[in-house]
């Protein structure tokens, strides 16, 4: 009888920023208040959009061209005065640097929070994640009240997910094989990474998105982690 290659995974890796925490839901209602207060009648939710493609784009500036690391924040950042300019909207540096402190402030799913209490059960919980590490260390402490077993930053590696050097680095601090842990997340793109370096993977699909058009594909697909959960514990 074939052994079900899920059977072997111990660990569970997490992505956080829009797979546990929910950035739209977060950051459109002071970016509605910050573009109202600049005079823009551009909503945030039309904003957040543009917002949030500019960030990976930023961030996959950032490892092409290999100029050093930039951070999460900064590409943030970033991506939010790119998108200002955008449309055309009029701002300072001292207003950007008040509004980036919308990111202390960010919540957690609820499903996410349910579903980690569930697999705690019988999974190691790991955070592995594109934020800074006393970031990551601070926002999970203060903003999700589940403990981490561990939390990895690619800040130890000095690029951005989906680059393959973060998922390696995982696997060797967390002294497993890769097909002992399964990247869970809601980006195609970081399953995509995973799976390339031999984990087994969950696609969160918040966002009702395809996977990535390759070989690689998750061994699972569910709505929330909810469901994770059903189909991991059974």
């Amino acid at each position: 009888m074939t052994q079900d290659p899920l059977s072997r995974v111990e660990t569970l890796t997490f992505d956080i920023f829009g797979t546990v925490m929910d950035l739209a839901g977060s950051l459109v209602p002071p970016t509605d208040t910050f573009l109202a207060e600049h005079g823009s009648d551009v909503t945030g939710l039309e904003f957040w959009r543009d917002w949030r493609e500019r960030q990976r784009i930023e961030q996959y500036q950032d490892n092409l061209l290999m100029l050093g690391h930039s951070g999460y924040l900064e590409t943030c950042r970033r991506a939010f005065v790119y998108c200002l300019k955008r449309h055309d909207v009029n701002f300072t540096d001292q207003a950007v640097r008040g509004f980036m402190k919308a990111y202390e402030d960010l919540r957690p799913y609820d499903d996410a929070v349910d579903g980690l209490k569930s697999l705690s059960s019988r999974y190691k919980l790991v955070a592995l994640s594109n934020g800074e590490q006393w970031y990551l260390e601070e926002l999970l402490k203060n903003n999700i009240p589940i403990d981490f077993q561990t939390i990895i930053s690619v800040q130890q590696v000095g690029v951005f997910k989906p680059n393959p050097a973060v998922y390696r680095k995982a696997v060797q601090l967390l002294g497993s094989e890769p097909s002992q842990i399964m990247m869970v997340a809601a980006h195609a793109f970081d399953i995509l990474g995973a799976q390339a370096c031999g984990f087994r993977s969950a696609y969160v699909n918040r966002y009702r998105l395809p996977t990535e058009v390759s070989t690689y594909q998750p061994d699972i697909v569910v709505n929330d982690f909810v469901e994770l959960a059903g189909r991991l514990l059974g």
